[in-house]
């Protein structure tokens, strides 16, 4: 469609959320023919490296018919390594064709390959392109056509990153040989079982009208279609999706991830929330040496992580996001939440109590005693102001939480630690404004202040989704200043979703599902429903970028977790 867009005319297309698989139909007129194409693609979760795609044609009138299958690599920066439309010590090849592409930097590697089939009746004439090592993989079928019946083309094709495999290209042969013998009919209704598991866990929006569950399970759809009990790398801002044209997030993991994105998955597909926290596991190195550099002890989880080797990667355009710390307490967080889930003691003394011992003795080697108690200095919080503050309201009171967990779980396996990390947990300063009664955001806060900067409701964070517990008129005086001036930050990312939930905790449901409006369905993109990063109705001059996994999660989190009171504990899950 995109070469001869004169000779093409998109149809329809529709996403089905149910089972993740995408289908497409356009018509493409050659002369007097016209051939009707429908195109279905999914991407399997049984063999989560092989994409699935099945084209079929039908035309109005006989005529000479000529499908192609491609692996094409053109506007991917970067440089072929191998190509091979042979197999090694096969008379016949095994694939179709396999490629091995390098990226710029030579940083990593990503081997393909693909195996096609085709359904055409008599006289079918097969083609690859075997000689040119610099045309794209391709394999094409001729057929004289008919318009009593359809012409079906299936391809598979598996992609995998030099990460997983030391020869990607190889092991991508191989796996998608496996698919192939497996055939595209049981992969698909494999994947539709998948699926299907998956929406057990689908959150019921009782009385809240078919729009919003329409919002809700779009949301759940992309958030689940982008995560997976396989992943060796967690997911990223956008899920899988990247756009080109924006200014950074390059597969980073960050705060977002065990913030707004873990604590859904942790109820709906644990597996998958266990391959989230498993990335960080397997990367502590990287957070100790990254504690170190910043003269601390401990576990200093990078701001932005880069998949490679878990070091920090933040564009050197922002250095004050150095200060940006509080990411270790999300991760800290997310392993103790995980073990409240399971209640898997293995996991706790084997993954989980390495980060929280490690998060726990960064912030004691992190805080200073002073006459107010602990103090968390020269922090950038959530607001992301332009200069470090002291004692900003979300990493203090997100500090405290985690010594409680880390604590807790230090006398569960009898540990030395429990009661120093508690009488830190309790002494930790947090900025209170004495005259009006309510968390100042950090130290040098004013209510004077205005912009994006100062509306950000970072004090009500550190009451949900963080849990740090607050007397009932803090906690409203606190809900009632934020919201009051909530009206300049909404539509910006990260808590926008979330201020609905502070608003029903005051009581109000009109202004609960008035700021959910704001805060979240005004983020959404038709026809797909996916999430932007910021509300284009707000601010229409920024790009159209999405599905933002904090946005969506966080609004997820809010139903699942911050509408309904649920907090997670080392009780039972009867008392939470």
């Amino acid at each position: 469609m995109s070469r001869l867009p004169r000779q093409s005319e998109f149809v329809e297309q529709r996403h089905d959320f149910s089972c993740g698989e995408l289908s497409s139909r356009f018509r493409f007129r050659s002369g007097a023919t016209t051939a009707t194409v429908d195109v279905l693609t999914l991407c399997s979760r049984s063999l989560p490296t092989v994409v699935l795609q099945e084209v079929r044609v039908r035309v109005d009138q006989p005529c000479r018919l000529v499908v192609t299958a491609k692996l094409d690599p053109t506007g991917i920066t970067g440089r072929w390594r191998s190509r091979e439309t042979s197999t090694p010590g096969a008379a016949e090849p095994v694939v179709d064709g396999s490629m091995l592409w390098e990226v710029n930097g030579a940083l990593s590697t990503c081997g393909a390959a693909y195996i096609t089939r085709f359904d055409g009746g008599e006289g079918v004439e097969r083609r690859r392109e075997e000689h040119d090592q610099l045309a794209p993989l391709s394999t094409s079928y001729s057929v004289d056509a008919r318009p009593e019946r359809s012409y079906v083309l299936q391809q598979l094709t598996s992609l995998v990153p030099s990460q997983s495999h030391h020869e990607p290209d190889r092991q991508a042969a191989r796996l998608v040989g496996m698919a192939a013998r497996r055939g595209f009919q049981k992969l698909r209704v494999e994947n539709r079982g998948a699926w299907e598991e998956i929406w057990k866990g689908r959150i019921k929006l009782i009385g809240a009208g078919a729009r919003w569950q329409s919002l809700s399970d779009a949301a759940y759809y992309y958030l689940h279609a982008s995560a997976h009990s396989s992943s060796l790398f967690s997911t990223s801002m956008f899920g899988l999706a990247y756009w080109p044209n924006y200014h950074y997030y390059r597969g980073h993991v960050m705060w977002d991830i065990e913030a707004f994105t873990f604590p859904t998955l942790l109820l709906t597909a644990p597996e998958s929330a266990y391959a989230l926290l498993e990335y960080r596991a397997q990367r502590l190195t990287a957070a100790e040496r990254n504690a170190a550099l910043h003269g601390y002890r401990g576990l200093q989880f990078p701001w932005a992580s880069g998949p490679r080797h878990g070091e920090e990667v933040i564009r050197l355009s922002a250095p004050h996001l150095v200060f940006e710390q509080h990411v270790s307490l999300s991760v800290a967080r997310a392993f103790a939440q995980y073990v409240h889930a399971t209640g898997d003691d293995d996991y706790l003394r084997e993954k989980a109590w390495p980060v929280l011992e490690g998060v726990a003795n960064w912030l004691v080697s992190r805080a200073i005693k002073t006459d107010r108690g602990y103090e968390l200095k020269e922090v950038i919080g959530i607001a992301e102001q332009t200069d470090p503050v002291d004692n900003n309201a979300y990493m203090n009171m997100a500090a405290s939480v985690v010594l409680r967990e880390a604590a807790g779980f230090a006398r569960r396996l009898n540990r030395a630690d429990a009661q120093r990390w508690d009488r830190m947990a309790d002494a930790i300063h947090v900025p209170i404004d004495n005259t009006r009664g309510y968390i100042r955001n950090h130290d040098r806060y004013s209510a004077e202040e205005r912009g994006p900067a100062a509306s950000t409701p970072e004090a009500l964070a550190g009451i949900f989704p963080m849990d740090y517990p607050v007397e009932p008129q803090l906690e409203r005086a606190t809900i009632d200043f934020y919201l009051g001036r909530a009206g300049e930050y909404v539509g910006r990312p990260m808590l926008s979703a979330l201020l609905g939930v502070y608003a029903a905790r005051a009581g109000d449901r009109a202004e609960s599902l008035r700021w959910f409006e704001r805060g979240y369905a005004d983020f959404i993109e038709d026809p797909f429903m996916e999430t932007n990063e910021f509300s284009l109705k707000r601010f229409p001059d920024k790009p159209r970028v999405g599905p933002f996994m904090a946005n969506l999660g966080g609004f997820l989190m809010s139903c699942l977790y911050g509408l309904t009171g649920l907090v997670l504990s080392a009780a039972e899950p009867a008392a939470w």
